[in-house]
């Protein structure tokens, strides 16, 4: 069905061995999540929940959200604080507002904002990893065992997808462990994702909600008060900017 975008439900009960009525039970709260859609007899794979768009594009999306975002994220930087900065086109955009600051460590797995960030006052650490070179980010096993050694104070983390009950989740497997190696090296995990990631669920579990201490996003979100109560029910501290 990932290929072809569509499946009947006797061939999704023929490949899981399930009887038909399961199968349907199971697709009417996969509908609910809008990871696809049903139709007489079987079930269409909704566009852009599965597929994750280049890296050039996603740069441009949301563009004025994520600055904003990223804006209040810094608000949570202190002087002194040893903090990981993720990957990603949220998370780059903290960068002219920490040029400023002083005695701040910065670890990250992004080459990108590891480039921008030269000033005596801060002191950039790189993972080391396997080289993504769509995004110039840092990966494997490398990557995950240095983050392994350290011990800081906050992760700024991007997602895919976040769900109150799913969780975290990603499409891409291979930037999957790195990302949970940050998560566990940090006492605070702060989330940056922009209000079209907030209620969708990707194909590979990234992290429990629950792992989320706050998660900040755009007052785009504002709109659809309902897809926040949950997190906030959750008990994480729920920020829009």
């Amino acid at each position: 069905m990932k290929e072809n975008r569509a499946a009947s439900v006797a061939l999704l009960s023929r490949h899981f061995g399930v009887h038909e009525v399961t199968i349907r039970r199971d697709l009417v709260e996969i509908e609910q999540e809008g990871l696809l859609r049903r139709t007489h007899g079987g079930v269409i794979v909704e566009q852009g929940v599965s597929i994750e768009p280049p890296f050039m594009e996603r740069s441009t999306n949301e563009v004025d959200q994520k600055k904003r975002i990223a804006r209040k994220a810094a608000e949570m930087i202190e002087d002194g604080d040893c903090i990981i900065l993720d990957s990603g086109t949220t998370t780059v955009h903290l960068i002219p507002h920490l040029l400023h600051r002083s005695n701040l460590t910065v670890v990250t797995n992004d080459i990108n904002i590891a480039a921008e960030l030269r000033s005596p006052d801060i002191k950039v650490i790189v993972t080391g990893g396997e080289l993504f070179h769509e995004g110039f980010v840092l990966n494997g096993m490398y990557a995950d065992r240095m983050l392994g050694t350290m011990r800081l104070q906050k992760a700024f983390i991007g997602t895919w997808a976040v769900h109150p009950v799913y969780g975290l989740t990603y499409q891409d497997s291979f930037v999957v462990p790195t990302k949970q190696a940050m998560i566990r090296a940090a006492q605070q995990i702060i989330l940056l994702a922009d209000h079209s990631k907030i209620g969708k669920v990707a194909l590979h579990a990234l992290a429990p909600i629950h792992d989320i201490h706050t998660m900040i996003t755009g007052t785009e979100a504002d709109e659809a008060e309902s897809c926040l109560a949950p997190f906030r029910s959750c008990g994480i501290h729920v920020v829009t900017a």
